[in-house]
């Protein structure tokens, strides 16, 4: 298959990734760190919650309970909002624990934390970031409706990874994953469904090669 964008390690494909991932056999990936859908039908009118008059297109697969099946054969897995589906995940005592707060006690339209669970022995992990209130930690805009920040996708990448390490992401979203694996030297391969989506990925990674060339 013919990648989307492919440069400096960093390889991007557009499709479905249950269709795409058993074309490339990327039994090699070091890690397996992706953002599902949830299957939870994500409101994505922010301008109903939010000052925001963002509205995004509907999250594609999150209107049915979400089914990692493709995912849990990998070696090592991260998926996030996996509470929302841990019916269908193995037990597991590690999670990390995203602090959307960064405890801070303030009114909220959005939940107070995040949780990714984790197919390896590891202790539950704290990260604190704050997230959801003016959005004044993130500089850039609010590109998808789930989006994570950077900052968040970095300490995983450099808690759990090495450089030169590859890391998988079959739910690609708006790209924070394929922009911290190069901010960290990690080689990347991530597959989107939306081409809008790939194309705000792209954009993402030009402004971080100029950033760090700078």
């Amino acid at each position: 298959m013919t990648p989307y964008y492919e440069q400096d390690g960093i390889t991007i494909y557009h499709g479905d990734c249950r269709g795409v991932l058993p074309t490339l056999r990327p039994q090699g990936a070091d890690l397996l760190l992706t953002d599902p859908p949830y299957g939870r039908s994500t409101d994505t009118d922010y301008s109903r919650m939010t000052r925001s008059t963002k509205v995004y297109p509907p999250v594609v697969g999150d209107e049915e309970l979400f089914n990692p099946s493709h995912l849990v054969a990998y070696p090592r897995v991260i998926l996030w909002g996996a509470n929302h589906y841990a019916s269908q995940l193995p037990d597991s005592g590690g999670w990390l624990v995203w602090d959307k707060r960064a405890g801070r006690q303030a009114s909220n339209n959005f939940s107070d934390a995040e949780l990714a669970w984790c197919s390896f022995k590891t202790p539950v992990r704290v990260f604190r970031h704050l997230w959801g209130v003016n959005r004044a930690s993130e500089q850039r805009d609010h590109l998808h409706p789930t989006q994570k920040p950077v900052a968040l996708m970095r300490w995983i990448l450099e808690g759990w990874t090495e450089p030169g390490d590859l890391v998988l992401d079959p739910y690609m979203g708006s790209g924070p994953i394929a922009e911290a694996a190069r901010q960290t030297d990690r080689r990347y391969i991530g597959i989107e469904i939306e081409e809008r989506y790939c194309e705000v990925a792209v954009k993402r990674l030009a402004q971080c090669a100029l950033d760090l060339s700078a």
